[in-house]
């Protein structure tokens, strides 16, 4: 819309009235022109375009493909009941057939339910390898692969990694159309990107937003940095892909977050590179590894970094180090901050797992520790993530193993917040502990009258003690005695 300045609407409303003619109102408008100074001009930025995004659509869309699961899975009925053929025990329905059952009905049988399911996935080679999520394949007993041009394939699931939830499927067909691959690094906060998939089974339905951030770690999903977006994404389209604004694949969208189960506007998706480091290594050997150091870790808040000494609150802050751990090899201790990993910086805590879940098992890192205010080097061999871990022996160096405790020292901050001098902070309390009522955030002051000074201590007491302990639990300005059964 074009703006008129308060001189020019006063003439156009005298000529318009008859007061002044064509001419004069000419004549006004050009004496105002010349009494004034000369407009400043600011320079014009040039309009940022929009992705084509119907061209990207087109090009990519027929490389889409609707997968479809079927499977069983077993239920069994209540304790005292009896299984009803053709009715589900959470039907309602099933309490109200219940009470007309016979004396010689079979009771708590179990049964195998036919379940369905339906996600996405593309095409990566014209022979007919396909990614998807592993959860929309999880427990499949038949997998149908649909192209845009109304075929369907039977597929095969070459193999699957629950850890960043990531399939492969292989169908037996030619010359089938493909998805570019673009580069995660070059991707930009607020850039544009596409989705294509099938929510709800509605196949090749396009979405469109921007990039969020980069690189978010979530509580349940510690190997993979997701790419966070707004593209709205609903169920159905788990596996499909993240397009960037050239056309090329750059995530696979996976999950969303949401308090109705549907979308909200934060959707995340898994970083192509390692998907595709994850699809190699399924092709070659059919499975995935990772590595592992060992440690439990938390976030580096403020009051950390300043009871640290460290300049701001970033890195890992290590609770716990498992027994037998390539972190135990390496030094590691708790209380120490994790800053890199062979150069790259650790900001949170979820940094840590995503870029040592990324290595191979049997590579060696360097760790930029910092302990007790000054920084060290160590060196780590790390291990397998799929092999056990000596977890009893790791448990019982905490107490956890009969106590369900994960504790860690009182940091000085803390003891002077508290003013108390020695204690245990309980991390997180599982098993005979939850059940007693200990809670995170309570401070262990003393087992069976024995100060919790230390964890070998606790380990010392657990391990005298016969069925029951009595821990002496600082929570808040109130102590209290709370009994915990352990045999």
């Amino acid at each position: 819309m074009k703006t008129i300045n308060t001189p020019q609407r006063l003439v156009l409303a005298l000529a318009a009235a008859g007061v002044l003619g064509a001419a004069g109102a000419g004549a006004y408008t050009s004496a105002r022109a010349s009494a004034q100074p000369a407009p400043v001009t600011t320079p014009m930025v040039a309009p940022i375009a929009a992705p084509d995004f119907s061209t990207i659509t087109a090009r990519n869309g027929p490389a889409v493909v609707n997968i479809s699961v079927t499977g069983t899975t077993k239920t069994a009925a209540a304790d005292g009941a009896a299984a009803i053929p053709g009715l589900d025990p959470n039907d309602p329905l099933y309490e109200f057939f219940q009470q007309f059952r016979g004396p010689n009905m079979p009771k708590g049988q179990q049964r195998e339910v036919p379940t369905r399911g339906q996600g996405s996935g593309f095409i990566i080679s014209p022979d007919g390898t396909i990614l998807t999520n592993a959860h929309v394949v999880k427990d499949a007993k038949e997998v149908t692969v649909k192209l845009t041009d109304r075929r369907e394939f039977r597929a095969k699931v070459l193999g699957s990694d629950p850890k960043t939830d990531i399939a492969v499927l292989k169908i037996d067909a030619k010359n089938l159309p493909t998805v570019p691959i673009g580069n995660v690094k070059d991707l930009k906060v607020g850039e544009w990107v596409l989705a294509i998939g099938s929510p709800f089974g509605f196949e090749n339905t396009v979405t469109a937003g921007v990039v969020s951030a980069k690189g978010r770690s979530l509580p349940d999903d510690s190997y993979t940095p997701f790419i966070q977006t707004d593209v709205p994404i609903n169920p159905g389209n788990s596996g499909g892909p993240l397009f960037n604004a050239r056309g090329e694949v750059v995530g696979i969208n996976s999950q969303i977050y949401s308090r109705s189960g549907g979308y909200q506007g934060v959707s995340f998706a898994i970083p192509i590179d390692i998907a595709t480091k994850v699809k190699d290594q399924i092709v070659a050997t059919g499975k995935a590894s990772h590595a592992k150091l060992g440690v439990a870790v938390q976030e580096v808040n403020q009051t950390f970094a300043d009871s640290f000494k460290l300049d701001k609150p970033e890195g890992a802050l290590v609770s716990n180090v498992e027994k037998g751990s390539a972190a135990e090899k390496a030094g590691l201790q708790s209380g120490d901050v994790i800053l890199k990993v062979d150069g790259q910086p650790i900001v949170s805590s979820g940094d840590l797992p995503a870029i040592i879940g990324q290595m191979t098992p049997g590579q060696k890192v360097s760790l930029e520790v910092w302990r007790k205010g000054a920084p060290e080097q160590l060196s780590a061999k790390l291990a397998d993530a799929s092999d056990k871990v000596q977890t009893a022996k790791a448990d019982d160096a905490a107490g956890q193993g009969k106590l369900g405790l994960a504790l860690r020292p009182l940091q000085p901050q803390e003891k002077r917040e508290t003013s108390l001098d020695s204690g245990l902070v309980v991390e997180d309390a599982q098993g005979p502990s939850a059940l007693a009522g200990i809670q995170a955030g309570d401070v262990l002051l003393a087992i069976n009258g024995t100060p919790a000074k230390s964890i070998d201590q606790v380990r010392q007491a657990v391990a005298k003690a016969d069925k029951s302990v009595a821990l002496l639990i600082q929570r808040g300005d109130d102590r209290i005695f709370v009994p915990v059964r352990i045999g």
